[in-house]
């Protein structure tokens, strides 16, 4: 039986309205020799059960997994593993034949918060985002393949730098079942090199799909600049698109070398494309030359809200230095994953820029990430990345 842990008087309202988090403020006591991982029943001032999750030391005390009384077991994972791919089917993201790349579980969007499974082709990417999640990793990968069946043939484990650094865990990344080499996945009909080793989250940003279809389309004949490139996902689409230069921007080598990679694996020895390893801010200042189309999708600039201030300062500097290399008639995807920025201050953030910049602007679309990153309608806090498309006169 599961060890409890006690609320304060009338901190179970949030839960009742089930907002998947409890919060430490909220606790009052807890039973003896709870460790951080441990599965919790959650109790009310009036001695009721409430919730199940796991506890966790840090600000937000227990991540609800359940709001009946049940045990977690694979059967557990299994049923959500199941509704999660349902649902992906529903979209007709899984088992498309021109897209093998997707998320399979998106944290508290999919009930299981503290986990992240991203498909790559014939390989699952696994991210734990908590301990109680790290604990539970047999039984999820055992859910995991029964509910994958063919679709998946190994599982990469990548919680090395998603854990909380207090539990003091040894977690490696690597391969937890079989292995797999053949890193190119497909997304919409374009290839691409994923690099689940040494990349930032599980390889590839797959909460832009959407997004770079949408860039896609307007990009005929265009000039594009394509700044934080990364992997140079938006450059691709750009190129299908029929744009005439495409410009690729990312300070890490790295990253400029798969971007090149992946531009080569679907536009072997195609000239439109050039890409620079540079900090961003030096290379607006530098380059003498405007552009039909401007991407930015910087990494996120406030991770904590102690950073709140100087992140807002920061979108609306990037924001404004983007402007001044924007033709007359020419448009501005502009994006922000940090969490703690909300959309309204981000829009007041490239509000600020424009300003600034005393041009005049159009919002065209309002972006947020693709539908397999769902958000929990309890939970809104899930809705991190936030996009605004401009026109620019």
């Amino acid at each position: 039986m599961y060890k409890n842990v006690y609320l304060k008087k009338g901190k179970q309202e949030s839960l009742k309205r089930f907002h998947p988090w409890v919060f430490s403020g909220a606790i009052a006591s807890k039973d003896e020799g709870i460790l951080e991982g441990d599965i919790v029943r959650v109790i009310t001032f009036e001695n009721e059960f409430i919730a199940l999750g796991h506890f966790q030391i840090g600000s937000i005390a227990v991540r609800i997994l359940s709001f009946e009384d049940i045990e977690i077991n694979s059967s557990f994972f299994f049923q959500r593993l199941s509704s999660a791919l349902m649902m992906r089917k529903r979209l007709e993201i899984a088992d498309n034949s021109k897209n093998d790349t997707f998320r399979l579980v998106h944290g508290e969007g999919d009930l299981l918060p503290g986990l992240v499974i991203d498909c790559y082709g014939k390989t699952a990417v696994m991210q734990a985002h908590s301990v109680g999640m790290h604990l539970h990793q047999k039984e999820i990968v055992e859910a995991l393949l029964k509910v994958m069946g063919e679709r998946i043939k190994a599982v990469y484990y990548k919680s090395e730098t998603t854990l909380p650094f207090k539990a003091e865990l040894i977690s490696e990344d690597g391969f937890i079942y079989n292995e797999s080499h053949d890193d190119i996945a497909m997304e919409n009909g374009l290839k691409f090199h994923i690099d689940w080793l040494k990349g930032q989250k599980t390889g590839f940003f797959i909460d832009q799909r959407d997004n770079r279809c949408l860039l896609e389309s307007y990009s005929h004949d265009k000039t594009v600049l394509n700044m934080f490139c990364y992997t140079g996902g938006f450059s691709v689409y750009a190129m299908r698109g029929g744009a005439k230069k495409v410009i690729s921007v990312d300070s890490s080598e790295k990253a400029i070398d798969l971007a090149k990679r992946n531009v080569e694996l679907n536009f072997p020895d195609d000239e439109r494309h050039r890409a620079f390893s540079m900090d961003a801010f030096k290379f607006l200042d530098s380059v003498n030359e405007d552009f039909d189309i401007v991407i930015l999708d910087p990494p996120a600039f406030a991770k904590h809200r102690s950073a709140l201030h100087n992140a807002l300062k920061g979108y609306t500097r990037i924001n404004l230095k983007a402007l001044e290399r924007i033709k007359k008639g020419g448009i501005l995807f502009t994006f922000s994953c940090s969490q703690v920025v909300t959309k309204d201050q981000f829009r007041a953030a490239v509000f600020s820029a424009v300003a600034q910049s005393r041009r005049e602007a159009r919002i065209l679309h309002q972006l947020h990430q693709a539908a397999d990153h769902p958000i929990n309608i309890y939970h809104p806090e899930g809705e991190y990345l936030k996009g605004l498309v401009l026109y620019v006169e």
